[in-house]
């Protein structure tokens, strides 16, 4: 079989930065000002009054305390409160495969790659800009790569499932060097007017190169001992906004157009299968817990993360164990995973063993084994 490798990652970030407390003043304003707007309503019980956040709240309840967008001033402007981001012309290039570029860039140059090196592009993220051209096959176009790209989406474990399928290209030798991106605009997609959500996501790419262990150069490899992946269909987080909207202009607007979950179900149905399939896949490998230095999870809830570490280790992570990014990050989708490993895998010895998870809408949940070189 075939051996594989992770050579290189990427990460491109955003300039702009939101901490909460700038969130929370902008939603209070609003809060404030819809109240005032409905308040013979709500005086009357027909409709009830919003409720303002706090910066204490969204960290206790997430542990997110900043997050990167690509547009500040529009999510932050009471009257508008989603990003500016003006559609550019079919001849530029377009936002979502410019951030792929950018991380696609920092990846090659860590595993010692040209795009001219690159024969398969795959574009994995939760939301796409466009149906169609694909995205995978602009970026390739953006970076002069070879070979053949696709998009595929599986919602916050597109990253993971993106690495299976970039394995399998290589195993079955459609590919000899894989470009794995997770372009993610989750700004785009978020009501921020809804007090339970509005903090939770953030923008972001991340890029991964995978290729064969007996052609690659990189001082940064990790061997990819295996990859394993499940999916349960689940209504707990969903976003219906799609091209069939304009056939039915009753649910225009509505509220599941955009991001929508029950975060307490979800939270009590996903980490005990986010545990059991790090511990079923290590064991299916021979790895023991004991071997496991790192755990570079989905960066969703530092809640989630911190049960996740607990159940599979069977005691308390130490922090550098499970590192956390979603402090600064918030949740980016697919990528959050990545951005961990990103920043937190040069610091590992040569001959350890770590797990790249993440689990989401679907629910789907995919983990990959590396041991580093």
């Amino acid at each position: 079989m075939t051996e594989v490798v992770i050579s290189g990652t990427g990460l491109y970030t955003p300039s702009a930065s939101i901490s909460n407390e700038e969130l929370v003043e902008s939603f209070n304003a609003y809060v404030k000002r819809f109240n005032e707007q409905h308040r013979l309503e709500i005086e009357a019980g027909e409709r009830e009054p919003m409720a303002e956040s706090s910066a204490p709240f969204i960290e206790k309840a997430s542990g997110i305390r900043s997050r990167y967008v690509m547009d500040k001033s529009g999510i932050l402007d009471i009257d508008r409160m989603t990003p500016f981001l003006p559609e550019r012309s079919n001849e530029e290039l377009s936002v979502q495969a410019e951030m792929a570029v950018a991380a696609a860039h920092e990846a090659l140059r860590r595993a010692g790659r040209t795009a001219a090196e690159v024969d398969a592009v795959i574009c994995a993220a939760s939301n796409m800009q466009r149906a169609y051209p694909a995205m995978a096959i602009e970026i390739q176009n953006a970076l002069g790569a070879g070979g053949y790209a696709y998009d595929m989406n599986v919602a916050c474990s597109s990253a993971t499932f993106g690495l299976q399928a970039a394995v399998d290209a290589l195993r079955g030798g459609s590919a000899n060097v894989v470009l794995m991106v997770n372009p993610e605009i989750c700004s785009g997609h978020l009501n921020f007017a809804d007090r339970d959500s509005h903090f939770i996501f953030g923008d972001v790419a991340t890029a991964v190169v995978v290729e064969r262990k007996d052609t690659a150069v990189s001082d940064h490899q990790f061997e990819v001992l295996g990859c394993k992946l499940q999916t349960q269909f689940s209504n707990n987080i969903r976003n219906n906004f799609g091209f069939l909207n304009r056939a039915d202009e009753r649910g225009v607007g509505a509220r599941d157009k955009l991001f929508v979950q029950n975060g307490r179900k979800v939270f009590k149905d996903v980490c005990p299968m986010v545990a059991q399939q790090i511990t079923d896949h290590i064991d299916e490998l021979g790895v023991s817990v004991e071997e496991l230095k790192r755990l570079w999870l989905h960066q969703a809830n530092i809640n989630m993360n911190s049960l996740v570490a607990r159940k599979v280790l069977g005691r308390d992570p130490a922090p550098e164990e499970a590192p956390i990014i979603l402090d600064e990050y918030a949740n980016t989708s697919s990528a959050g995973s990545i951005i961990a490993f990103h920043k937190y895998q040069d610091d590992i010895e040569s001959g350890a063993t770590g797990v790249i998870c993440s689990f989401g809408a679907g629910y789907s949940i995919g983990s990959v084994v590396v041991r580093k070189i």
